[in-house]
């Protein structure tokens, strides 16, 4: 039988990198594998043209469409992109600010006030140093380039925030440098820290506030998963299974090189930060499959529903289709 020609756009991440040479091929696919160092522009391209068979996909973008009834897409619990936010949080100390509390009454920037990675923020923010997120004014634009992040395909908010965009379209950077905005949040801290040292991370110890997170609520954010266009998912349910098991497949290879006596990175103490990473997390720290992440994405639909992208928080196997993990 012929196998079936799937493309599928993604980052070229360690964990599927043998996807990309082949190494591991999904059974009964032919997989077209296009590298895209941009994420956003993958999730616009997907978003509005479907353009992709197979994509890597912003979470809170696609639980806001499947919460709609407007999405196009299914989903596998596989995660190519997790990653601790608190070191993204960021202030001016001219605007008085010191702890996140201090966030409270402020204009604070972020590049797009749905993405998962200001989700994940603004969830910290609120529930671990209850900060009242109702009155905060965002700011919404490029963290390091003018005008705005992406065209998403945003589903409209079912309770709006007080969100609004530089005028002149400048940068949050160049905004939190004049102290136009007092902080910012997302997935990058300014270009403007390097030469402002009154711009500084609001969790400086960003690393031990990161593990302790980790060890109080089990929790390591997801912000990225794997969809499939519904109308191939319905011609062929047979791939969402075959994806499943070969990404599974390349992520454990990946673990396995990574541990390999040559440095596989240019991390000089590699070694030494996967010993450490196996204490915090244990084997492994990069798990697929639902019951692995039902803390994590029940944290996730939950921050979503309490900042109003959704209505409220649905069943965690909603989101995804059986792939018999």
């Amino acid at each position: 039988m012929a196998k079936i020609p799937v493309s599928f756009a993604s980052g070229l991440y360690d964990r599927l990198l043998s996807l990309y040479t082949k190494e591991v091929e999904p059974e009964g696919i032919d997989l077209n594998y296009i590298a895209m160092d941009s994420v956003r522009d993958i999730f616009d391209r997907m978003g509005a043209r479907q353009e992709f068979d197979v994509a890597e996909m912003s979470s809170s973008e696609y639980i806001s469409h499947v919460c709609a009834g407007s999405s196009p897409f299914v989903a596998i619990p596989v995660f190519p992109s997790r990653v601790f936010r608190h070191s993204f949080m960021s202030y001016n100390m001219d605007s008085g600010i010191r702890t996140p509390k201090d966030f409270e009454g402020r204009r604070i920037g972020v590049p797009l006030y749905t993405m998962t990675a200001a989700v994940w923020q603004r969830g910290h923010l609120q529930h671990d140093y209850g900060v009242d997120l109702s009155t905060i004014d965002w700011v919404q634009g490029a963290t390091n380039h003018a005008g705005s992040h992406g065209e998403p395909s945003v589903v409209p908010m079912v309770r709006p925030a007080r969100v609004s965009t530089d005028p002149a379209g400048r940068s949050l950077s160049e905004l939190i440098d004049k102290g136009e905005i007092a902080g910012m949040i997302g997935t990058a801290v300014p270009h403007s820290m390097r030469t402002n040292s009154r711009i500084k991370r609001l969790f400086p110890d960003f690393r031990e506030v990161e593990k302790d997170y980790y060890r109080r609520t089990g929790i390591f954010p997801i912000m990225h998963l794997v969809v499939i266009r519904k109308s191939l998912y319905d011609k062929h349910p047979f791939i969402a299974k075959s994806l499943y098991d070969a990404f599974s497949k390349a992520k454990k290879l990946a673990l396995d090189k990574l541990r390999g006596g040559t440095l596989r990175y240019m991390l000089p103490w590699l070694a030494s930060d996967v010993a450490e990473i196996n204490e915090v997390f244990g084997d492994d720290y990069w798990p697929y499959g639902i019951e692995a992440n039902r803390k994590t994405l029940t944290a996730l639909v939950t921050y979503m529903a309490d900042q109003g992208l959704i209505a409220k928080a649905p069943p965690i196997e909603s989101l995804f289709i059986p792939v018999g993990e």
